[in-house]
């Protein structure tokens, strides 16, 4: 499934539940071929990519990262859910993600939906992502 929303002339696209969704193989298929389509959109300004900072990266999540990566697609990884960590390992799991990554600080928001951690830096750096394109 594919959500998208238009925001002040920009498009959102919500991919959920791309890596644990329960689907079959032609469903899968079906999915990377949309993914595909979508990134090669020329007003696509960036992706925002949730990920869950207790996780480790799974074979979805890789394969996403190489789809971005191919298509030179700018990223801000959004790592959620740092309320469910103390603060010495969530700046351990946001270091280490980032360096798995290889994402530059600027392209990496620490977010907590529950306390509103990171929000107004997450909605900067979308409104970021938005600007980088239409300038």
């Amino acid at each position: 499934m594919m959500n998208v929303f238009q925001v002040d002339g920009a498009y959102l696209i919500d991919l959920p539940g791309y890596g644990y969704a329960r689907a079959s193989h032609a469903e899968r298929s079906a999915f990377r071929g949309l993914l595909t389509h979508v990134l090669r959109r020329e007003r696509l300004g960036g992706v925002v990519w949730l990920l869950d900072l207790r996780r480790t990266l799974s074979v979805e999540d890789r394969a996403m990262q190489d789809a971005l990566a191919e298509r030179g697609t700018r990223v801000l990884a959004t790592f959620t859910k740092a309320d469910k960590l103390a603060r010495g390992e969530r700046l351990e799991r946001e270091r280490a993600l980032r360096a798995e990554l290889g994402l530059p600080d600027d392209q990496c928001v620490l977010t907590s939906a529950r306390t509103g951690d990171g929000m107004t830096e997450l909605r900067e750096a979308i409104a970021g992502l938005v600007e980088v394109k239409e300038a």
